[in-house]
């Protein structure tokens, strides 16, 4: 049975959720979406970070951290982003690394968005009594 993470991060226009948990792994999504909800279309430094800093917030929100996550699959617009996007990585992760693919794609779903990443983590069940 999957369960719903509340993460405070902004209400969604499309059919999908920031995070849920099933069989103590949290399976989550993230973008350059800043608190308004529009996407961040700046410098792919800031997409990175941005993007990372809404992947931590579902983590802590369903009792995790970055340390938790085992795998990582990045998408990008521009291959030619990634040495970029690897700077700002390691500021988010250390060894021993989740593992990751990256891969480059011809769009993502806003015009100007150059990164989305999914991430699977080992969280465990929520504990008894948080729903």
């Amino acid at each position: 049975m999957k369960q719903l993470i509340e993460t405070g991060l902004p209400a969604l226009s499309q059919p999908f959720s920031w995070a849920v948990r099933a069989g103590g792994i949290v399976f989550t999504a993230h973008g350059p979406v800043l608190a308004d909800g529009r996407i961040d279309t700046g410098t792919i430094e800031a997409q990175t970070r941005l993007t990372l800093e809404n992947l931590r917030t579902a983590l802590e929100a369903a009792g995790g951290s970055l340390r938790d996550v085992a795998q990582v699959l990045i998408y990008l617009t521009d291959i030619a982003d990634m040495p970029a996007v690897d700077a700002v990585y390691r500021d988010y992760f250390q060894a021993p690394y989740p593992n990751r693919s990256s891969v480059a794609v011809v769009a993502l779903a806003v015009p100007g968005m150059r990164i989305e990443l999914v991430a699977y983590a080992c969280v465990g069940p929520s504990p008894i009594g948080s729903g």
